[in-house]
């Protein structure tokens, strides 16, 4: 009886948790970040397209307003994606893109500025729990990039 309750418990618990992890709200003013302004946690679960980051900057002679229309097009067309906020005009566009299986949130922050005759585009994909995300985060940002063709 003991152990049945246990066990009652323990897939309860897990049950709610799995539930808060695709319900909890997203807070645009905590996860809509710059990712040039970037604060990383350490942890293996985030890759970072700037410069000090996994790789550098984007170097693009696409003005940054098309070039953030260009990526707008490529995340949403991805499953699980929503823009959380910014846009093209913003310079500064967040995704939040979810796991097909449990759900889990990841955040996607890109900004794109002038530099000189060029653009800088600069992304940062984080996952919102967890300490490892298995690259998932990565291989999002190349496959991204090399839509664009700029991987």
């Amino acid at each position: 009886m003991i152990i049945r309750s246990l066990v009652l418990a323990a897939v309860g618990l897990t049950a709610l948790g799995l539930t808060y992890v695709r319900i909890a709200p997203t807070d645009p003013a905590v996860w809509n970040v710059d990712p040039t302004k970037a604060i990383r946690s350490g942890k293996p679960n985030d890759y970072l397209v700037a410069d000090g980051g996994n790789r550098p900057a984007i170097v693009s002679d696409v003005p940054p307003a098309d070039l953030l229309s260009r990526i707008d097009a490529v995340a949403m067309a991805e499953v699980g994606v929503t823009r959380l906020a910014g846009s093209p005009d913003e310079g500064l566009i967040t995704y939040v893109q979810r796991s097909r299986i449990i759900g889990f949130p990841d955040a996607i922050s890109v900004s794109a500025r002038p530099d000189g005759m060029d653009s800088r585009l600069n992304i940062w994909s984080r996952s919102r729990y967890g300490q490892y995300d298995f690259g998932v985060n990565r291989a999002r940002v190349e496959r991204w990039l090399a839509a664009l063709n700029l991987g």
